[in-house]
């Protein structure tokens, strides 16, 4: 590794950011981040170069680091355990995060408090009656990497299930609108008395709905979906999702701000800003309403089991009644 201990002066931005899509395309969501981040850039007079790299050793990671193209660079779709930011921690790269894990203290970082959203949702859902909840998650590719935003969403669910003693049901989801269809599917096989569900992928979400639709489920009459996800998503399904919202261009803005205050002043300590937002509640959720024939039939007591209660006094005749003569 060569250390680098200056900004090359080329004020260029590197945004490195791998794709998430199952043909290793650009999800919409990314997209979003994507322009976020070179609307925020240009604003402070600075292009922004795109490294799709998924680790340290991919060429084009090392081309942006390496080559004196970028003053700095910016990580996305941070994993557990991350080889690109342990590379840039090593040499001394000027770097920041959109997400963390557990080298979070090494650098600046804006993430969003996943496992506190999953478990907000989760509540929200418990208040409302409903007993059987699912959670449907990112592709098991992102979840096998260590993908932070997967893991912390199971973690905060799972957290969440097991203090309303519940039994977690969690699925692993590609992120378009077929595998949401499929995965539904799979949820009211696994219990067909689903009447919620939780999910952190939004590209998924339509599917989600033509599967209820299928089966006769309607939202939210018959289940409820809540979610954290972009708001023009939560607002183009019908009726629309109750969401924590992902706040992409605020969060571009900070990472690039977050950049340029490690170029403008690298000894300052790095700044870490974890964004809890609200749920916003629209049209998704609304009351439990048991499944038919889900429910146990109530059972009446069986008196012969209670041979100690006194027996009633016989009641006495009642006389004849007179002909009223109609």
């Amino acid at each position: 590794m060569t250390p680098t201990s200056s900004p090359t002066g080329t004020h260029t931005l590197g945004l490195v950011f791998p794709p998430a899509g199952r043909g290793r395309d650009y999800t919409n969501m990314q997209l979003a981040f994507i322009g976020g981040v070179a609307e925020a850039a240009t604003t402070h007079d600075y292009d922004l170069l795109l490294s799709p790299a998924d680790d340290a050793g991919d060429v084009s990671f090392r081309r942006m680091v390496e080559g004196g193209r970028v003053d700095g660079v910016i990580v996305m779709e941070i994993k557990l355990e991350d080889d690109r930011v342990e590379y840039l921690a090593g040499t001394g790269f000027p770097f920041v995060t959109i997400g963390r894990n557990g080298r979070a203290d090494v650098t600046g970082w804006v993430d969003l408090d996943f496992a506190g959203l999953a478990r907000g949702c989760v509540y929200h859902l418990a208040d409302l009656g409903h007993r059987r909840i699912a959670f449907v998650n990112r592709s098991e590719q992102l979840f096998s990497s260590g993908y932070g935003s997967a893991r912390l969403g199971l973690e905060g669910y799972t957290k969440a299930m097991a203090e309303q003693v519940l039994s977690p049901h969690a699925y692993l989801c590609d992120d378009d609108v077929t595998a949401g269809e499929a995965v539904l599917e799979q949820i009211l096989l696994d219990d067909p008395a689903t009447t919620s569900l939780v999910t952190l992928n939004e590209a998924a979400l339509e599917g989600l709905y033509r599967g209820l639709t299928r089966h006769g489920r309607r939202v939210p009459r018959d289940f409820s979906i809540v979610g954290v996800a972009a708001g023009r998503w939560a607002e183009r399904v019908e009726p629309q999702l109750t969401a924590a919202e992902i706040p992409a261009k605020e969060m571009s803005r900070v990472a690039v701000e977050l950049i340029l205050r490690r170029l403008t002043r690298p000894d300052a300590p790095p700044r870490h800003i974890l964004l809890k937002p609200l749920i916003s509640l629209r049209d998704s959720t609304g009351p439990c309403r048991p499944v038919p024939g889900s429910e146990p039939e109530r059972e009446f007591p069986d008196l012969d089991r209670f041979p100690d209660l006194p027996n009633l006094p016989d009641l006495p005749d009642l006389p004849d009644l007179p002909d009223a003569g109609f």
